[in-house]
Formats: structure tokens, C-alpha cells, sequence
């Protein structure tokens, strides 16, 4: 079971995205093209004020119960991406709380989309880029009839590729979905996590979703 993450410093925090950024620079691309997300899940809802303080703006968050709890106790002061499994029965609930659902993935979701959304409600589609069978996302194949069934608005694709101990492992995974997300002309990539992301970010991350690598 992982702990959560407690006695969080302001002044941690902020290096660790100072770090990132100049990380994100030392690739050659541009900090301001790549969005840092905070994954807040292991996060409790007390420490959430710690990551402001640190300039923390973007933050994911798994859980659709937590991610209403702790957007309503700190209104205005984050940006919200929901990053976790979406079950349908709580579409309606996270929606007026997030910018983007980056986990979009079943048609039984595009159903609560369509009755609880609008066209303005933007989305991330969930690709599934090494077809893992116990991971979730669509196939790369299902892509084009599942952006044209989609009701919201599909800026961009997401993924999480297998675990592997060499970042390394990850870059065809992100290649592969970058080339998609070109294929049909979307602007957003979240891909990369803490032990990836520089990988990720070589490869066209748009959004970047971090965790340890900047509470630690």
C-alpha cells in the first residue's frame, strides 16, 4: 500500500519544479510547450495548500470523490485534469470541476459525455499503445470511429506505457503515440510519468504527470 504523502515544503517543491524545468530545457524543447501536472492522488486534501504556496498551478487527480473534495476546498487556486480509471456513474460529477478528462475510454463514458457534457467540454482520448491486456485505453486502431462518436471535444491522446525500469523502454510507446496524435491533428499528449518524463517530453509530452519526482 503506498503512503501518503506528508510534510510536503513549500521550498522542495518549488526547486523540484525549477529542476524540471530546466530538465525539460536541457532536451531542447521549449518549458513553455510542456505543461508539469502534480498527481496529486497519495496527496491528502490538508497538504494541497503546500503544492500552491510552491507555485503549483496543474494538478491531476485519480479519484472522481477526491478530485470534487479537495476542488471544492481549494476553489480558484488549481487547474484540474482528471488522470485515473472513469467509471461513467461519475462523469457528471467531475465535469465542473476539470479543464480535461484525460482518460477517456469506453463508450460507456462517451454515453454520460454526451448527456452531461457540451461541445465545449475537451477531452483526451486513452490509448492503450502497447495493448496490454490489463491496462485500460483503446486500441491505436479503434482511435478514428471512437474521435468521431466522442461528443465533447478530443484535444489530444494520453498513455501510460509499460512498466519498465530503463526510461528508455517507454520512447517507441511515446513515439508511437505522438505519431497518432499527428495522424489526426491533436495538440495535446500527456504522456510521462516521474521515472519517464524527460523521455516522454524528447518525444513530444505536451503534458508531463509527476509525482515523487517533485515532493521528494
Amino acid at each position: 500500500m503506498v503512503e501518503p504523502v506528508t510534510g510536503l515544503s513549500a521550498e522542495t517543491v518549488r526547486a523540484n519544479l525549477e529542476r524540471v524545468t530546466a530538465e525539460i530545457a536541457g532536451t531542447g524543447r521549449d518549458p513553455a510547450e510542456v505543461q508539469v501536472l502534480a498527481a496529486v492522488k497519495y496527496v491528502p486534501l490538508e497538504e494541497l495548500g503546500v503544492l500552491a504556496d510552491a507555485g503549483v498551478r496543474l494538478v491531476g487527480e485519480n479519484r472522481a470523490q477526491d478530485l470534487v473534495a479537495k476542488a471544492e476546498a481549494y476553489p480558484g487556486r488549481f487547474t484540474w485534469d482528471f488522470i485515473g480509471h472513469l467509471q461513467s456513474r461519475k462523469v457528471r460529477q467531475i465535469l465542473p470541476h476539470v479543464r480535461y478528462v484525460e482518460t477517456v475510454a469506453s463508450d460507456s463514458v462517451l454515453a454520460q459525455l454526451e448527456r452531461h457534457g457540451s461541445a465545449d467540454t475537451e477531452v483526451l482520448i486513452e490509448v492503450n499503445i502497447a495493448g496490454e491486456a490489463d491496462k485500460s485505453g483503446i486500441s491505436p486502431s479503434e482511435l478514428p470511429g471512437f474521435i468521431e462518436r466522442c461528443p465533447a471535444t478530443v484535444v489530444g491522446l494520453m498513455t501510460m506505457p509499460p512498466l519498465a525500469g530503463d526510461p528508455e523502454a517507454s520512447r517507441p510507446h511515446f513515439a508511437a503515440l505522438r505519431e497518432l496524435a499527428l495522424g489526426h491533428g491533436l495538440r495535446e499528449l500527456s504522456m510521462g510519468t516521474s521515472q519517464d518524463y524527460l523521455v516522454a517530453v524528447q518525444e513530444g509530452a505536451t503534458i508531463v504527470r509527476l509525482g515523487t519526482s517533485l515532493y521528494a
